[in-house]
Protein backbone atom coordinates (compact mmCIF):
# COMPACT_ATOMS: atom_id res chain seq x y z
CA UNK A 1 0.00 0.00 0.00
CA UNK A 2 2.81 2.43 0.85
CA UNK A 3 4.34 1.80 -2.56
CA UNK A 4 1.12 2.94 -4.21
CA UNK A 5 0.89 6.01 -1.99
CA UNK A 6 4.46 7.09 -2.58
CA UNK A 7 4.24 6.51 -6.32
CA UNK A 8 1.16 8.68 -6.56
CA UNK A 9 2.85 11.28 -4.40
CA UNK A 10 5.69 11.43 -6.92
CA UNK A 11 3.13 12.20 -9.62
CA UNK A 12 1.56 14.94 -7.54
CA UNK A 13 4.91 16.57 -6.92
CA UNK A 14 5.30 17.23 -10.63
CA UNK A 15 2.60 19.88 -10.32
CA UNK A 16 4.91 22.60 -9.14
CA UNK A 17 4.28 26.32 -9.18
CA UNK A 18 7.10 27.78 -7.09
CA UNK A 19 10.81 27.31 -6.66
CA UNK A 20 13.08 28.74 -4.06
CA UNK A 21 16.70 29.78 -4.35
CA UNK A 22 18.24 29.36 -0.95
CA UNK A 23 20.14 26.62 0.86
CA UNK A 24 18.59 25.50 4.12
CA UNK A 25 21.04 25.60 7.04
CA UNK A 26 21.02 22.63 9.37
CA UNK A 27 19.27 23.60 12.57
CA UNK A 28 20.57 22.47 15.97
CA UNK A 29 18.38 21.23 18.77
CA UNK A 30 16.81 23.76 21.08
CA UNK A 31 18.15 23.38 24.63
CA UNK A 32 14.75 23.85 26.22
CA UNK A 33 12.55 22.18 23.63
CA UNK A 34 14.18 19.24 21.82
CA UNK A 35 11.26 17.42 20.13
CA UNK A 36 11.92 14.17 18.36
CA UNK A 37 10.23 13.51 15.02
CA UNK A 38 10.92 9.81 15.09
CA UNK A 39 8.61 7.09 16.36
CA UNK A 40 7.59 7.17 20.02
CA UNK A 41 9.43 4.54 22.05
CA UNK A 42 7.39 2.93 24.81
CA UNK A 43 8.77 1.60 28.07
CA UNK A 44 7.02 -0.57 30.61
CA UNK A 45 3.28 -0.72 31.02
CA UNK A 46 2.08 1.29 34.02
CA UNK A 47 -0.87 0.71 36.28
CA UNK A 48 -3.60 3.21 35.50
CA UNK A 49 -4.52 5.23 38.61
CA UNK A 50 -7.89 6.14 37.08
CA UNK A 51 -9.24 2.60 36.75
CA UNK A 52 -12.30 2.03 38.91
CA UNK A 53 -10.43 -0.75 40.73
CA UNK A 54 -7.58 1.56 41.72
CA UNK A 55 -9.84 4.51 42.58
CA UNK A 56 -11.82 2.15 44.83
CA UNK A 57 -8.58 1.02 46.53
CA UNK A 58 -7.56 4.64 47.10
CA UNK A 59 -11.01 5.48 48.47
CA UNK A 60 -10.82 2.58 50.91
CA UNK A 61 -7.33 3.68 51.96
CA UNK A 62 -8.40 7.24 52.80
CA UNK A 63 -12.04 6.74 53.86
CA UNK A 64 -12.34 3.16 55.14
CA UNK A 65 -15.73 3.67 56.78
CA UNK A 66 -17.33 5.71 54.00
CA UNK A 67 -15.95 3.55 51.22
CA UNK A 68 -18.28 0.71 52.13
CA UNK A 69 -21.27 2.89 51.24
CA UNK A 70 -19.89 4.33 47.99
CA UNK A 71 -20.00 2.55 44.65
CA UNK A 72 -17.35 3.80 42.24
CA UNK A 73 -19.13 3.56 38.92
CA UNK A 74 -17.13 4.12 35.72
CA UNK A 75 -17.46 7.50 34.07
CA UNK A 76 -15.30 6.69 31.05
CA UNK A 77 -13.99 3.81 29.00
CA UNK A 78 -10.39 3.53 27.90
CA UNK A 79 -10.62 2.00 24.44
CA UNK A 80 -8.74 1.42 21.25
CA UNK A 81 -10.01 1.24 17.67
CA UNK A 82 -8.50 -0.48 14.65
CA UNK A 83 -9.84 1.07 11.44
CA UNK A 84 -9.58 -1.15 8.40
CA UNK A 85 -9.90 1.47 5.68
CA UNK A 86 -9.89 5.17 4.99
CA UNK A 87 -13.61 5.61 5.49
CA UNK A 88 -13.45 4.09 8.99
CA UNK A 89 -10.41 6.17 9.89
CA UNK A 90 -12.06 9.36 8.66
CA UNK A 91 -15.14 8.57 10.72
CA UNK A 92 -13.08 8.06 13.89
CA UNK A 93 -11.37 11.40 13.34
CA UNK A 94 -14.77 13.08 13.09
CA UNK A 95 -15.87 11.88 16.53
CA UNK A 96 -15.97 14.41 19.35
CA UNK A 97 -13.23 12.63 21.32
CA UNK A 98 -9.46 12.94 21.53
CA UNK A 99 -7.63 10.13 19.75
CA UNK A 100 -3.97 9.17 20.10
CA UNK A 101 -2.02 6.68 18.01
CA UNK A 102 -0.25 5.24 21.07
CA UNK A 103 -1.38 3.78 24.42
CA UNK A 104 -1.80 6.12 27.38
CA UNK A 105 -0.71 3.73 30.12
CA UNK A 106 2.92 3.15 29.15
CA UNK A 107 6.03 5.01 30.16
CA UNK A 108 7.40 7.07 27.28
CA UNK A 109 11.12 6.45 26.86
CA UNK A 110 11.45 8.73 23.83
CA UNK A 111 8.92 11.28 22.66
CA UNK A 112 8.10 11.46 18.97
CA UNK A 113 5.59 12.49 16.34
CA UNK A 114 3.96 9.12 15.82
CA UNK A 115 3.67 5.49 16.87
CA UNK A 116 3.14 2.28 14.91
CA UNK A 117 2.05 -0.81 16.80
CA UNK A 118 4.64 -3.53 16.06
CA UNK A 119 1.85 -6.10 15.66
CA UNK A 120 0.19 -4.06 12.90
CA UNK A 121 1.70 -4.48 9.40
CA UNK A 122 3.55 -1.47 8.03
CA UNK A 123 1.26 0.66 5.91
CA UNK A 124 -1.92 -0.39 7.68
CA UNK A 125 -3.75 1.81 10.15
CA UNK A 126 -2.38 1.36 13.64
CA UNK A 127 -4.49 1.16 16.79
CA UNK A 128 -6.12 4.44 17.77
CA UNK A 129 -6.52 5.05 21.53
CA UNK A 130 -9.23 7.15 23.11
CA UNK A 131 -11.21 7.80 26.28
CA UNK A 132 -14.95 7.89 25.69
CA UNK A 133 -17.97 8.41 27.95
CA UNK A 134 -19.31 5.26 29.57
CA UNK A 135 -22.50 5.53 27.49
CA UNK A 136 -20.60 6.03 24.22
CA UNK A 137 -22.27 4.55 21.15
CA UNK A 138 -19.57 2.59 19.38
CA UNK A 139 -19.68 2.85 15.58
CA UNK A 140 -20.76 -0.35 13.92
CA UNK A 141 -18.27 -2.13 11.72
CA UNK A 142 -15.14 -0.67 13.35
CA UNK A 143 -13.15 -3.05 15.51
CA UNK A 144 -12.65 -1.85 19.06
CA UNK A 145 -11.49 -3.13 22.44
CA UNK A 146 -12.37 -1.83 25.90
CA UNK A 147 -9.06 -1.72 27.74
CA UNK A 148 -10.28 -0.44 31.11
CA UNK A 149 -13.21 1.13 32.94
CA UNK A 150 -12.18 4.40 34.52
CA UNK A 151 -13.36 6.98 37.00
CA UNK A 152 -12.54 10.66 36.36
CA UNK A 153 -14.13 12.76 39.07
CA UNK A 154 -14.84 15.76 36.82
CA UNK A 155 -16.99 13.53 34.63
CA UNK A 156 -19.13 12.13 37.42
CA UNK A 157 -22.70 13.51 37.49
CA UNK A 158 -22.91 12.90 41.25
CA UNK A 159 -20.22 12.93 43.92
CA UNK A 160 -20.45 11.58 47.45
CA UNK A 161 -20.46 14.25 50.13
CA UNK A 162 -17.40 14.58 52.33
CA UNK A 163 -15.00 13.01 49.84
CA UNK A 164 -11.97 14.93 48.60
CA UNK A 165 -11.71 13.34 45.17
CA UNK A 166 -8.49 15.13 44.34
CA UNK A 167 -6.95 13.54 47.41
CA UNK A 168 -8.33 10.17 46.29
CA UNK A 169 -6.78 10.67 42.87
CA UNK A 170 -3.39 11.44 44.41
CA UNK A 171 -3.64 8.42 46.66
CA UNK A 172 -4.36 6.25 43.65
CA UNK A 173 -1.19 7.54 42.00
CA UNK A 174 0.73 6.57 45.14
CA UNK A 175 -0.80 3.10 45.43
CA UNK A 176 -0.16 2.32 41.74
CA UNK A 177 3.51 3.28 41.93
CA UNK A 178 3.10 6.55 40.03
CA UNK A 179 3.78 8.98 42.88
CA UNK A 180 6.77 10.38 40.97
CA UNK A 181 4.31 12.06 38.59
CA UNK A 182 2.58 14.08 41.30
CA UNK A 183 3.26 17.77 41.66
CA UNK A 184 5.53 18.51 44.60
CA UNK A 185 3.95 19.91 47.73
CA UNK A 186 4.75 23.43 48.87
CA UNK A 187 5.70 23.99 52.52
CA UNK A 188 4.16 20.71 53.54
CA UNK A 189 0.85 21.41 51.81
CA UNK A 190 -0.16 19.34 48.84
CA UNK A 191 -0.29 21.09 45.50
CA UNK A 192 -3.80 22.09 44.48
CA UNK A 193 -5.09 20.91 41.10
CA UNK A 194 -4.81 23.52 38.40
CA UNK A 195 -6.12 24.04 34.88
CA UNK A 196 -3.07 24.24 32.58
CA UNK A 197 -2.63 27.47 30.66
CA UNK A 198 0.10 29.19 28.72
CA UNK A 199 1.13 30.56 25.36
CA UNK A 200 2.56 29.12 22.17
CA UNK A 201 4.44 31.80 20.25
CA UNK A 202 6.77 32.08 17.29
CA UNK A 203 9.26 34.74 16.22
CA UNK A 204 8.86 36.60 12.92
CA UNK A 205 11.91 38.86 12.91
CA UNK A 206 10.72 40.94 9.96
CA UNK A 207 7.25 41.57 11.35
CA UNK A 208 7.66 42.26 15.07
CA UNK A 209 10.48 42.22 17.58
CA UNK A 210 8.17 40.44 20.02
CA UNK A 211 7.00 36.82 19.53
CA UNK A 212 3.59 36.49 17.95
CA UNK A 213 1.00 33.88 18.88
CA UNK A 214 0.62 30.57 17.10
CA UNK A 215 -3.07 31.01 16.37
CA UNK A 216 -5.82 28.41 16.46
CA UNK A 217 -3.55 25.41 16.94
CA UNK A 218 -4.75 22.40 18.93
CA UNK A 219 -3.06 21.67 22.25
CA UNK A 220 -3.52 18.24 23.85
CA UNK A 221 -2.42 17.18 27.32
CA UNK A 222 -2.82 14.01 29.34
CA UNK A 223 -1.79 12.07 32.38
CA UNK A 224 -2.78 8.49 31.69
CA UNK A 225 -6.42 8.48 30.55
CA UNK A 226 -7.13 11.93 31.93
CA UNK A 227 -6.87 13.67 28.57
CA UNK A 228 -7.99 17.10 27.42
CA UNK A 229 -7.64 19.34 24.39
CA UNK A 230 -8.16 22.98 23.55
CA UNK A 231 -7.16 25.54 20.93
CA UNK A 232 -5.01 28.62 21.19
CA UNK A 233 -6.65 31.98 20.60
CA UNK A 234 -5.46 34.45 17.95
CA UNK A 235 -2.64 35.54 20.26
CA UNK A 236 -1.46 32.00 20.98
CA UNK A 237 -2.89 31.72 24.51
CA UNK A 238 -4.57 28.52 25.65
CA UNK A 239 -6.33 27.31 28.78
CA UNK A 240 -7.75 23.90 29.61
CA UNK A 241 -10.93 23.38 31.57
CA UNK A 242 -9.78 20.15 33.19
CA UNK A 243 -7.55 20.40 36.29
CA UNK A 244 -4.47 18.33 37.07
CA UNK A 245 -2.31 17.62 40.12
CA UNK A 246 0.39 15.82 38.18
CA UNK A 247 3.09 16.50 35.65
CA UNK A 248 1.47 16.01 32.25
CA UNK A 249 2.45 15.45 28.63
CA UNK A 250 1.76 18.26 26.16
CA UNK A 251 1.50 18.03 22.39
CA UNK A 252 0.70 20.41 19.57
CA UNK A 253 -1.60 18.86 17.01
CA UNK A 254 -1.52 20.87 13.80
CA UNK A 255 -5.23 20.62 13.12
CA UNK A 256 -6.29 24.25 13.18
CA UNK A 257 -9.53 25.61 14.61
CA UNK A 258 -10.26 26.86 11.06
CA UNK A 259 -10.41 23.24 9.93
CA UNK A 260 -7.23 22.84 7.88
CA UNK A 261 -4.56 20.35 8.90
CA UNK A 262 -0.80 20.43 8.45
CA UNK A 263 1.46 17.55 7.88
CA UNK A 264 2.20 14.03 7.05
CA UNK A 265 3.95 11.86 9.57
CA UNK A 266 5.44 8.53 8.63
CA UNK A 267 2.08 6.89 9.17
CA UNK A 268 -1.40 7.52 7.92
CA UNK A 269 -2.52 10.57 9.88
CA UNK A 270 -3.97 13.87 8.64
CA UNK A 271 -2.14 16.26 11.00
CA UNK A 272 1.40 16.41 12.31
CA UNK A 273 2.08 16.25 16.02
CA UNK A 274 4.92 18.02 17.82
CA UNK A 275 5.54 16.76 21.32
CA UNK A 276 6.36 19.35 23.96
CA UNK A 277 7.32 16.67 26.49
CA UNK A 278 6.32 16.38 30.12
CA UNK A 279 5.77 19.63 32.01
CA UNK A 280 4.06 20.97 35.11
CA UNK A 281 0.31 21.03 35.49
CA UNK A 282 0.34 24.84 35.49
CA UNK A 283 1.04 24.74 31.77
CA UNK A 284 3.90 25.25 29.36
CA UNK A 285 4.99 28.40 27.54
CA UNK A 286 6.81 27.90 24.26
CA UNK A 287 8.64 30.40 22.06
CA UNK A 288 9.73 29.00 18.72
CA UNK A 289 12.25 30.68 16.42
CA UNK A 290 14.60 29.79 13.58
CA UNK A 291 17.07 28.31 16.03
CA UNK A 292 14.42 25.98 17.43
CA UNK A 293 13.58 22.61 15.96
CA UNK A 294 13.15 23.19 12.24
CA UNK A 295 9.99 21.15 11.73
CA UNK A 296 8.25 22.75 14.69
CA UNK A 297 9.17 26.22 13.41
CA UNK A 298 7.90 25.49 9.91
CA UNK A 299 4.65 24.00 11.20
CA UNK A 300 4.02 27.06 13.36
CA UNK A 301 4.65 29.43 10.44
CA UNK A 302 2.42 27.51 8.03
CA UNK A 303 -0.24 27.30 10.75
CA UNK A 304 -0.21 31.08 11.11
CA UNK A 305 -0.25 31.61 7.35
CA UNK A 306 -3.33 29.41 7.11
CA UNK A 307 -5.08 31.05 10.05
CA UNK A 308 -4.34 34.54 8.72
CA UNK A 309 -5.45 33.60 5.22
CA UNK A 310 -8.79 32.20 6.40
CA UNK A 311 -9.29 35.37 8.44
CA UNK A 312 -8.36 37.45 5.40
CA UNK A 313 -10.99 35.67 3.28
CA UNK A 314 -13.68 36.22 5.89
CA UNK A 315 -13.02 39.91 6.45
CA UNK A 316 -16.11 42.06 6.07
CA UNK A 317 -16.81 42.74 2.43
CA UNK A 318 -14.00 40.55 1.10
CA UNK A 319 -16.24 37.96 -0.61
CA UNK A 320 -13.27 35.71 -1.33
CA UNK A 321 -14.08 32.05 -0.97
CA UNK A 322 -11.98 30.25 1.58
CA UNK A 323 -10.14 27.06 0.72
CA UNK A 324 -12.13 23.95 1.69
CA UNK A 325 -12.27 23.85 5.50
CA UNK A 326 -10.59 20.44 5.60
CA UNK A 327 -7.68 21.52 3.39
CA UNK A 328 -4.60 19.44 4.14
CA UNK A 329 -1.10 20.87 3.75
CA UNK A 330 2.04 18.76 3.66
CA UNK A 331 5.53 20.11 4.37
CA UNK A 332 8.29 18.17 2.63
CA UNK A 333 12.00 18.91 2.90
CA UNK A 334 13.37 16.87 0.02
CA UNK A 335 11.54 18.98 -2.54
CA UNK A 336 12.33 22.46 -3.80
CA UNK A 337 8.88 23.11 -5.22
CA UNK A 338 5.32 23.60 -4.03
CA UNK A 339 1.96 22.79 -5.55
CA UNK A 340 -1.78 22.91 -4.93
CA UNK A 341 -3.07 19.61 -6.26
CA UNK A 342 -6.31 19.48 -4.21
CA UNK A 343 -6.11 15.70 -4.24
CA UNK A 344 -8.16 15.29 -1.08
CA UNK A 345 -10.94 17.23 -2.81
CA UNK A 346 -11.01 14.72 -5.67
CA UNK A 347 -8.91 16.44 -8.32
CA UNK A 348 -7.16 13.96 -10.68
CA UNK A 349 -8.51 10.94 -8.82
CA UNK A 350 -11.41 10.94 -11.23
CA UNK A 351 -9.09 10.67 -14.22
CA UNK A 352 -9.22 7.17 -15.62
CA UNK A 353 -5.48 6.54 -15.72
CA UNK A 354 -5.09 7.37 -12.02
CA UNK A 355 -8.19 5.47 -10.94
CA UNK A 356 -7.18 2.41 -13.01
CA UNK A 357 -3.74 2.40 -11.44
CA UNK A 358 -4.90 2.83 -7.84
CA UNK A 359 -7.89 0.52 -7.99
CA UNK A 360 -9.09 -0.27 -4.47
CA UNK A 361 -6.73 2.34 -3.02
CA UNK A 362 -8.67 5.29 -4.41
CA UNK A 363 -10.77 5.88 -1.22
CA UNK A 364 -7.67 5.72 0.97
CA UNK A 365 -5.67 8.04 -1.25
CA UNK A 366 -8.59 10.46 -1.44
CA UNK A 367 -8.48 10.62 2.35
CA UNK A 368 -4.73 10.85 2.83
CA UNK A 369 -3.40 12.71 -0.18
CA UNK A 370 -2.66 16.38 0.37
CA UNK A 371 -4.33 19.40 -1.11
CA UNK A 372 -1.23 21.58 -0.80
CA UNK A 373 2.42 20.51 -0.78
CA UNK A 374 5.03 22.96 0.43
CA UNK A 375 8.47 21.97 -0.79
CA UNK A 376 10.96 23.72 1.48
CA UNK A 377 14.24 22.18 0.35
CA UNK A 378 15.56 25.44 -1.09
CA UNK A 379 13.73 27.71 1.33
CA UNK A 380 15.92 29.85 3.59
CA UNK A 381 13.80 28.78 6.58
CA UNK A 382 12.84 32.36 7.36
CA UNK A 383 9.35 33.13 8.59
CA UNK A 384 8.53 35.47 5.71
CA UNK A 385 9.72 33.06 3.01
CA UNK A 386 7.67 30.14 4.35
CA UNK A 387 4.68 32.39 5.08
CA UNK A 388 4.53 33.88 1.57
CA UNK A 389 4.90 30.50 -0.09
CA UNK A 390 2.02 29.12 1.98
CA UNK A 391 -0.14 32.14 1.13
CA UNK A 392 0.49 31.58 -2.58
CA UNK A 393 -0.77 28.01 -2.38
CA UNK A 394 -3.76 28.98 -0.23
CA UNK A 395 -4.72 31.56 -2.85
CA UNK A 396 -4.79 28.69 -5.36
CA UNK A 397 -7.04 26.76 -2.98
CA UNK A 398 -9.48 29.68 -2.89
CA UNK A 399 -9.47 29.73 -6.69
CA UNK A 400 -10.24 26.01 -6.65
CA UNK A 401 -13.22 26.65 -4.35
CA UNK A 402 -14.72 28.92 -6.99
CA UNK A 403 -13.50 27.36 -10.25
CA UNK A 404 -14.21 23.75 -9.27
CA UNK A 405 -12.70 20.34 -9.92
CA UNK A 406 -13.07 20.35 -13.70
CA UNK A 407 -11.08 23.57 -14.07
CA UNK A 408 -8.49 22.42 -11.55
CA UNK A 409 -8.09 19.03 -13.17
CA UNK A 410 -7.23 20.67 -16.49
CA UNK A 411 -4.87 23.10 -14.75
CA UNK A 412 -3.06 20.26 -12.96
CA UNK A 413 -2.80 18.10 -16.07
CA UNK A 414 -1.39 21.01 -18.07
CA UNK A 415 1.20 21.58 -15.35
CA UNK A 416 2.15 17.90 -15.58
CA UNK A 417 2.43 18.05 -19.37
CA UNK A 418 4.72 21.06 -19.13
CA UNK A 419 6.97 19.13 -16.77
CA UNK A 420 7.04 16.13 -19.12
CA UNK A 421 7.88 18.34 -22.10
CA UNK A 422 10.60 20.35 -20.40
CA UNK A 423 11.99 17.72 -18.05
CA UNK A 424 11.91 20.14 -15.17
CA UNK A 425 9.53 22.23 -13.13
CA UNK A 426 7.99 24.64 -15.59
CA UNK A 427 4.96 26.75 -16.41
CA UNK A 428 5.62 26.26 -20.09
CA UNK A 429 5.87 29.27 -22.36
CA UNK A 430 2.19 30.07 -22.75
CA UNK A 431 1.80 28.41 -26.10
CA UNK A 432 0.85 24.93 -24.92
CA UNK A 433 -2.64 23.44 -24.99
CA UNK A 434 -4.74 24.73 -22.09
CA UNK A 435 -1.92 26.99 -20.89
CA UNK A 436 -4.59 29.63 -20.31
CA UNK A 437 -5.60 27.72 -17.17
CA UNK A 438 -2.06 28.11 -15.83
CA UNK A 439 -2.08 31.75 -16.85
CA UNK A 440 -5.25 32.66 -14.95
CA UNK A 441 -4.44 30.56 -11.88
CA UNK A 442 -0.90 31.88 -11.48
CA UNK A 443 -1.85 35.52 -12.14
CA UNK A 444 -4.21 35.33 -9.18
CA UNK A 445 -1.92 33.41 -6.81
CA UNK A 446 1.12 35.61 -7.43
CA UNK A 447 -1.01 38.73 -7.12
CA UNK A 448 -2.33 37.62 -3.71
CA UNK A 449 1.15 36.58 -2.59
CA UNK A 450 2.59 39.98 -3.49
CA UNK A 451 -0.31 41.92 -1.97
CA UNK A 452 -0.35 40.08 1.37
CA UNK A 453 3.44 40.07 1.63
CA UNK A 454 3.65 43.81 0.99
CA UNK A 455 0.91 44.49 3.53
CA UNK A 456 2.69 42.41 6.18
CA UNK A 457 6.22 43.61 5.37
CA UNK A 458 5.81 47.15 3.98
CA UNK A 459 9.52 47.92 4.22
CA UNK A 460 10.54 44.95 2.07
CA UNK A 461 11.21 45.32 -1.65
CA UNK A 462 10.70 41.59 -2.33
CA UNK A 463 8.41 40.60 -5.21
CA UNK A 464 7.20 37.31 -6.63
CA UNK A 465 6.44 36.08 -10.13
CA UNK A 466 6.82 39.43 -11.87
CA UNK A 467 9.14 38.02 -14.52
CA UNK A 468 6.66 35.38 -15.66
CA UNK A 469 4.89 35.29 -19.02
CA UNK A 470 1.45 35.42 -17.41
CA UNK A 471 1.96 38.85 -15.81
CA UNK A 472 0.39 39.16 -12.35
CA UNK A 473 1.17 42.86 -12.92
CA UNK A 474 -2.34 43.17 -14.37
CA UNK A 475 -4.06 42.50 -11.06
CA UNK A 476 -1.55 44.65 -9.21
CA UNK A 477 -2.19 47.51 -11.63
CA UNK A 478 -5.97 47.24 -11.26
CA UNK A 479 -5.64 47.00 -7.49
CA UNK A 480 -3.73 50.27 -7.43
CA UNK A 481 -6.64 51.86 -9.30
CA UNK A 482 -9.29 50.87 -6.82
CA UNK A 483 -10.09 47.25 -7.56
CA UNK A 484 -10.48 45.23 -4.38
CA UNK A 485 -9.21 41.67 -4.12
CA UNK A 486 -12.84 40.56 -3.92
CA UNK A 487 -13.76 42.33 -7.15
CA UNK A 488 -10.87 40.62 -8.95
CA UNK A 489 -11.70 37.26 -7.43
CA UNK A 490 -15.29 37.57 -8.65
CA UNK A 491 -14.00 37.21 -12.20
CA UNK A 492 -12.37 33.82 -11.57
CA UNK A 493 -15.38 31.71 -12.48
CA UNK A 494 -15.02 28.19 -14.01
CA UNK A 495 -15.38 29.47 -17.56
CA UNK A 496 -12.54 32.00 -17.27
CA UNK A 497 -9.81 29.85 -18.80
CA UNK A 498 -7.46 32.35 -20.45
CA UNK A 499 -6.57 36.03 -20.38
CA UNK A 500 -8.96 37.05 -23.18
CA UNK A 501 -11.93 35.59 -21.35
CA UNK A 502 -10.62 37.14 -18.13
CA UNK A 503 -10.48 40.57 -19.76
CA UNK A 504 -13.99 40.24 -21.12
CA UNK A 505 -15.30 39.09 -17.76
CA UNK A 506 -13.72 42.04 -15.95
CA UNK A 507 -15.19 44.46 -18.48
CA UNK A 508 -18.65 42.92 -18.15
CA UNK A 509 -18.48 43.06 -14.35
CA UNK A 510 -17.06 46.59 -14.18
CA UNK A 511 -17.95 48.45 -17.41
CA UNK A 512 -17.14 51.79 -15.81
CA UNK A 513 -13.48 50.67 -15.78
CA UNK A 514 -13.41 49.44 -19.40
CA UNK A 515 -10.67 51.87 -20.39
CA UNK A 516 -8.34 50.93 -17.53
CA UNK A 517 -8.92 47.20 -18.04
CA UNK A 518 -8.29 47.26 -21.78
CA UNK A 519 -5.27 49.51 -21.32
CA UNK A 520 -3.50 47.23 -18.85
CA UNK A 521 -4.12 44.08 -20.91
CA UNK A 522 -2.82 45.85 -24.02
CA UNK A 523 0.24 47.01 -22.08
CA UNK A 524 1.35 43.54 -21.02
CA UNK A 525 0.13 41.39 -23.92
Amino acid sequence: MKKHLFTLLAVILAFSCQRGGFDVPQQGEDEILPPSHEMIVLGEKLEDPYSTVNITRALESLYPSKAQRIQVDPTDLYVRFLPQNGIQYEYLQSLDVDILDHPMDYRIIREGDYYQDPEVPDGDFTWQYSVVPVDFQFPSGIRYEILDRCYIAEHSPTKAQGIDWDRVERESYRLTGNADLLQESVKGERAEPVAPSGRIAVVDEMYDSEPIGVAGVKVVCNSFVKIASTYTDDQGYYEFRKKYSTNIRYRLVFKNVKGFGIGVNLILVPASVSSLGKNAAEGVNVIVDRDSDRKLFERCVVNNAGYDYFEYCSEKGSRIKTPPSNTRLWILHNLASSCTAMMQQGVLLEDSFVADYLGDYVPLVRLLMPDIILGLKDNDCSYDAIYSQAVHQLAHASHFSQAGKEFWGIYAREMLRSVIRSGTVSYGNGEEESSGYIEVAEMWAYYVQNAIYKNRYPDSDASFGLNRWFFPHIFLYLSERGFSKASLFAALTPDVTNREVLKERLVSLYPEYRSEIEQVFLRYF
